[in-house]
């Protein structure tokens, strides 16, 4: 399949839509997503959500039924959402996620489709939307492609990341890839970005993948809304000397949501049947990170809003 820019639209009109509250993922590519969204789209920052707890500012609880869900999936029925997990179990979508646009649900990837699945990150399905081109310099280039370890998959995922840069046409991606499986682009990841990173304190952790030739670790960034608001600052900063993003207010959190995230095995949801497994555990998102688990967060109730426990 061959994405359309213009039907993808068509389908999620509200992608191109100016001033829209949005709540992202409490980690760095959440805030790579926020830095475009407000520079190029006007998007107003409402709040944060890690998969577990949702920290939201009074405004975002005022226009929750217009709140768009960034580097996420939900599953409420009015929670739009932008987010590349894989969702379906045998090409079965929960009807939540009709209004989730997922480059895996439109390439109609289930969990038996691993191998295939969108190898790339949140901002470059936006980037390649959008038809936004980023500034023609190292930083750069390697801040966008940090985002979701995506230079480790190139490296490591050959064949899937050619299948996708053709699956979504007309974009730079030759430039924006270029060298990325050499020694020399490593080095540079190791001796430039990562001390960069390092010195504002916008590391927590390493991924799993290891790059090629040095078997460097890909660093990454989760953090906690209520005392790392310095860290995304300066993060945010670094976006918009680099990429020239006008970075976006960070909310004034007016209210901590605590959920309870669970992980079980796939084949537990498939015995019970997915929809009635996300009914009785009543999920608000989840994900299916590998063939074998299934990651889920309850609010403890069904098809309602966590902000006010109202029917959304």
């Amino acid at each position: 399949m061959i994405f359309d820019k213009n039907k993808v639209i068509e389908q999620f009109p509200w992608l191109k839509q100016r001033n829209l509250p949005f709540i992202i993922s409490a980690d760095y590519d959440g805030l790579l997503c926020a830095s475009f969204l407000h520079h190029y789209l006007g998007w107003k920052l409402e709040g944060f959500y890690n998969l577990q707890n949702l920290w939201v500012s009074q405004a975002g609880i005022e226009n929750r039924n217009d709140i768009v869900w960034v580097d996420l999936n939900i599953l409420p029925k009015q929670g739009r959402a932008i987010g590349g997990h894989i969702v379906s179990f045998n090409g079965e979508i929960p009807k939540g996620f009709e209004s989730s646009c997922n480059p895996n649900i439109l390439a109609g990837l289930t969990s038996k489709d691993f191998n295939y699945k969108y190898p790339f990150s949140t901002i470059l399905f936006l980037l390649w939307i959008n038809n936004i081109h980023i500034e023609k310099n190292l930083l750069a280039r390697m801040l966008i492609l940090h985002s979701d370890s995506v230079w480790l998959k190139l490296q490591n995922f050959i064949d899937n990341v050619e299948i996708w840069k053709t699956r979504m046409p007309d974009y730079e991606w030759n430039w924006l890839f270029k060298n990325v499986h050499t020694k020399t682009f490593e080095k540079r990841i190791d001796q430039i970005l990562y001390p960069e990173l390092k010195s504002i304190g916008a590391i927590s952790g390493f991924s799993k993948l290891t790059s090629k030739h040095l078997n460097i670790k890909s660093r990454q960034f989760q953090f906690n809304p209520d005392w790392d608001e310095d860290v995304v600052l300066k993060l945010l900063h670094l976006f918009a000397n680099s990429l020239k993003w006008t970075p976006p207010a960070i909310p004034n959190i007016s209210k901590r949501i605590e959920g309870l995230r669970n992980k079980v095995s796939v084949s537990k949801v498939h015995k019970i049947g997915l929809n009635t497994f996300l009914n009785q555990n009543k999920v608000f998102s989840y994900a299916v990170p590998s063939p074998r688990i299934f990651n889920y967060t309850t609010f403890g109730f069904v098809n309602k809003s966590p902000m006010t426990k109202e029917k959304l």
